[in-house]
C-alpha cells in the first residue's frame, strides 16, 4: 500500500471517535467575551489538553494568561536537526445570540446529513482537532514512533476577543515556541469544491476622530454662519478621504504598498468568482472600489479606508436648531502587506492637522497599536509544501487566495521571526460567527489527511531549504 492508502486507511477507520470526542469538546460552551462563561473557557483548554495527551503527545501544559488560558503541546522528532513547526488555533468561540435563530441548540452538537452544527464546529474547534487525528495517521502510515518533525501547539483561549494578551504570551514564551514555520488552521478557503490555501492578511489601524468647535451647543439663528459647525467642519474633511478613482487621498498612504504580481492576478482570476454572487452577499448592487482592480484584488490585496461611523448633534425626534459643540467619527484602514501601522497612524493624524481649520480642536485617537499585514510569496518553500500535501489530500490542484480581515498571524510571526502558511478546512457557508455555525465533515477529515502528508513534506531535503 502506499502512505496515503495507509493515512486514508486511518483517518477513515478512526473518523466515528474523531467526531464523538470533537462532539465533546463543542458542548463546552468556552465564550471568551462572557465574563460570566471564564469556567467554561477553563474546562475547554483543559479538555483538549487532556485530548492531545490522549493523542500521544509527550508535552502538553495550560499556559495562564491575564485573561483566558492558552494550551501548549510539543512532540520532538527524533531527529534533532528536524524542521520545527508551530501550529497556531484557538480554543474560545463567538456568543450565540440571536439563540432564537438556531434551528438546534448552538452547544448540543448535531449531524445532518455530511454536516456537523455547532458553534465552534468550524471556528475553531474542528479545525484544531483534526491535527491530533493528522499526527496519529502520519505515525501509522510512516510506522515511526515520532514525527517527522519537531510538532508545537499552540491553541489560544482570547482569539474571539480580540487576542488582547497573545503577544505577550508569545513573547514570554518564545524560547519554548521557537519554530521555522507557523501553521495557521483559523480561516476558510474558497469553497469545499475547490481547494485553496490563504497566502496573505490584510493588517488593521482604527481610529476615532473628533472635531469640537463650541464649548456647547448653541442655537443656529443666533450663531449660523458666523462660527464653524464642527459636524459640517468633519463632513468636509472626510469627503476628502479619497479620490476621484476611489484611491485613499492621505499622503504617503500609498508608499509602502506592495503591488500584486503578473501571477497573483492569474491565479486570483482562475478562481470561479460570480461577482452577482457575491454582491448579493455583500446585500449591495453595483461593486466598486479602486480603479484598475478586480472586486477579489480590491478586498485581499489592496489597502481600504472605510468611515465606520459618524455622530453628532441632535439625533433624537423632532427639530433642534442647534450647532453641535463636537463630532466624531470612527475610521478603520485595511493595510496591505508592508505596510505599518504606526507610520499609517502618524499618516492620519498629519493629513487630519494640516485639514482642520480655525476656530476647531481635533483630536485623533487610535484603537492600540493596529495590526501588521502578513503575507507569504508565492515562491516561498513552506507554502509549497503546503501545496503539495493538499493536492495529495484533494487529487486536484490547489489555488491561492488571501484574507481580506485580519487575525493575530503577524503576532506570531513577528515575535518568532517565521513565515506563516496556512492549512484550513472551513468554507465561508460555514455560518462561522453566525446562527447555524457549521462544518463539512468530511473536509474535517480531509484536513486530517492534508497534514499528515505536509509534516512528510516539510521533513523532505526540500521542504524550508
Amino acid at each position: 500500500m502506499t502512505v496515503e492508502a495507509d493515512v486514508r486507511a486511518f483517518i477513515q477507520a478512526n473518523g466515528d471517535a474523531f467526531f464523538a470526542d470533537l462532539a465533546e469538546w463543542l458542548a463546552i460552551p468556552s465564550i471568551s467575551i462572557d465574563p460570566d462563561r471564564a469556567g467554561d473557557v477553563r474546562r475547554s483548554a483543559d479538555w483538549i489538553a487532556g485530548a492531545l495527551r490522549r493523542a500521544g503527545f509527550p508535552t502538553v501544559e495550560v499556559w495562564p494568561t491575564a485573561g483566558h488560558p492558552a494550551v501548549f503541546a510539543e512532540w520532538p522528532a527524533a531527529e534533532p536537526d528536524a524542521t520545527t513547526v508551530l501550529v497556531y488555533g484557538h480554543h474560545d468561540v463567538q456568543p450565540v445570540d440571536p439563540v432564537e435563530l438556531w434551528d438546534t441548540p448552538p452547544f448540543e452538537p448535531t449531524v445532518r446529513g455530511e454536516r456537523l452544527y455547532a458553534r465552534g464546529a468550524s471556528d475553531d474547534k474542528g479545525q484544531m482537532l483534526f491535527h491530533a487525528l493528522a499526527v496519529r495517521a502520519h505515525l501509522a502510515a510512516t510506522g515511526r514512533s515520532a514525527p517527522a518533525i519537531h510538532l508545537k501547539l499552540l491553541i489560544e483561549g482570547e482569539e474571539e476577543a480580540g487576542s488582547p494578551n497573545l503577544d505577550s504570551l508569545v513573547r514570554g514564551h518564545a524560547d519554548r515556541l521557537a519554530c521555522d514555520v507557523v501553521v495557521n488552521s483559523d480561516a476558510s478557503m474558497w469553497s469545499k469544491d475547490v481547494p485553496t490555501t490563504c497566502t496573505g492578511m490584510r493588517g488593521i489601524v482604527g481610529a476615532r476622530i473628533v472635531f469640537r468647535g463650541p464649548s456647547s451647543d448653541v442655537h443656529s439663528g443666533s450663531f449660523g454662519g458666523a462660527v464653524r459647525n464642527p459636524l459640517t467642519e468633519l463632513c468636509r474633511v472626510l469627503a476628502r478621504l479619497h479620490d476621484d478613482r476611489a484611491r485613499v487621498a492621505i499622503p504617503g498612504f500609498y508608499d509602502r504598498v506592495a503591488e500584486i504580481t503578473e501571477a497573483e492576478r492569474d491565479l486570483f482570476g482562475r478562481l470561479p468568482f460570480d461577482e452577482r454572487e457575491w454582491l448579493a452577499k455583500a446585500r449591495s448592487r453595483v461593486a466598486y472600489g479602486e480603479q484598475g482592480y478586480t472586486t477579489l484584488e480590491r478586498v485581499w490585496a489592496r489597502p481600504t479606508a472605510e468611515l465606520n461611523g459618524i455622530w453628532g448633534g441632535h439625533r433624537g425626534p423632532g427639530l433642534n436648531t442647534i450647532i453641535p459643540g463636537e463630532a466624531g467619527a470612527t475610521v478603520t484602514f485595511r493595510l496591505v502587506a508592508h505596510q505599518e501601522p504606526l507610520e499609517i497612524q502618524h499618516a492620519v493624524r498629519r493629513w487630519v492637522e494640516d485639514l482642520t481649520p480655525p476656530g476647531i480642536e481635533a483630536q485623533v485617537e487610535f484603537y492600540a497599536d493596529g495590526v501588521r499585514p502578513i503575507l507569504t510569496p508565492l515562491g516561498h518553500p513552506a507554502l509549497g509544501a503546503v501545496t503539495r500535501a493538499l493536492e495529495r489530500a484533494f487529487d486536484r490542484e490547489v489555488l491561492y487566495t488571501r484574507e481580506g480581515g485580519s487575525g493575530p498571524s503577524a503576532v506570531l510571526r513577528d515575535a518568532l521571526g517565521a513565515p506563516v502558511v496556512f492549512v484550513v478546512m472551513t468554507v465561508p457557508d460555514d455560518a462561522y460567527h453566525g446562527p447555524n455555525e457549521k462544518v463539512e465533515m468530511p473536509l474535517l477529515l480531509k484536513g486530517a489527511e492534508a497534514v499528515a502528508y505536509l509534516w512528510d513534506e516539510l521533513a523532505s531535503p526540500g521542504g524550508l531549504r
